[in-house]
């Protein structure tokens, strides 16, 4: 190779380098937005499935399906009702 060749050579590769530099932060940019707007996209699936679920549980669920173990708060208030009857 001649010195011009070399001098050409040299000069491609740092105009490339620069250009490759000032792309760069705009590629890593776009790539993050498309990750996050993926994510939302994901995350808004996700509930109108969730909601989706909901719904047709609320529609198809009867009163019997429904758990009848009292609250702690019923047990609470019938050991109280319990103790007034025994008291008077």
């Amino acid at each position: 190779m001649t010195g011009n060749q070399i001098e050409g050579l040299v000069g491609m590769l740092a105009t490339f380098g620069l250009l490759v530099l000032m792309i760069l932060p705009s590629v890593i940019g776009i790539v993050r937005d498309r990750r996050i707007d993926r994510q939302i996209r994901e995350a808004q699936e996700g509930r109108a499935r969730e909601e989706e679920t909901r719904q047709t549980t609320r529609t198809t669920q009867k009163s019997s399906d429904r758990s009848t173990v009292p609250s702690t708060a019923t047990w609470y208030a019938e050991g109280r009702r319990s103790k007034k009857l025994v008291n008077s």
